[in-house]
């Protein structure tokens, strides 16, 4: 069985969890708090230097890091269902997606970011100012993006890496206080999503480390 570290208000381990469930895997989940600073103890920082969630350990002992990393590996490792269409345009398209999401946005409103600007002196609200900020500027490129996508979902009748994305960062959203309703086209795919047991079960609320 492999092991996913993780936490579970991370997005990053959100978007793990959704793919394990997705590919109908097991995994033995090790929670790391990341607001008591556990991600930063000597034996995690062994497995993943960077001291960031998740990591995934496999069978064989080998680690991963990077949650687009574990995923893309899972989905090579474990093809059905894919997350990524096998057209090599629309595969573009959907890690594009995604990466705008889990490369532009999410880094930019995550723990270390905003405790950072705390440090410097920034008040709370200029604080969460700045992480609803984050969230529109990569939603609304996102939104775009699917505008005239078919659906359900971001990219068509199915979930792919772009929903497993898209579900955590909406998460994220509302929890800095934007206003998410401006967001038509991403809202039908996160509640298409939301419908399926993996994405459900995969919630932060769910996890048994949940606060």
């Amino acid at each position: 069985m492999v092991k996913l570290h993780g936490y579970f208000r991370s997005s990053a381990s959100y978007r793990v969890r959704i793919a394990l469930n997705l590919k109908g895997l097991a995994a033995d989940h090790v929670p790391h708090h990341l607001r008591k600073g556990e991600q930063r103890a000597p034996a995690y920082l062994a497995l993943n230097p960077q001291g960031f969630v998740p990591a995934l350990e496999d069978e064989g002992g080998a680690v991963l890091i990077q949650s687009l990393a574990i995923i893309e590996w899972l989905d090579e490792t474990h093809p059905e269902p894919p997350l990524l269409p096998r057209d090599p345009l629309r595969r573009a398209q959907v890690r594009a997606f995604a990466q705008v999401l889990a490369c532009d946005t999410h880094p930019v409103q995550n723990l270390k970011v905003l405790a950072r600007l705390r440090e410097l002196g920034l008040p709370e609200d200029k604080v969460t100012a700045w992480a609803g900020w984050a969230n529109r500027e990569g939603l609304s490129a996102c939104e775009a993006l699917v505008r005239h996508e078919p659906g359900p979902f971001c990219f068509g009748a199915a979930p792919t890496l772009a929903d497993l994305c898209l579900v955590p960062q909406l998460g994220n959203a509302r929890r800095f206080g934007v206003d998410v309703a401006a967001f038509p086209r991403l809202l039908q795919a996160e509640a298409a999503a939301k419908a399926l047991p993996a994405f459900a079960d995969a919630a932060p609320e769910r996890q048994p480390d949940a606060e």
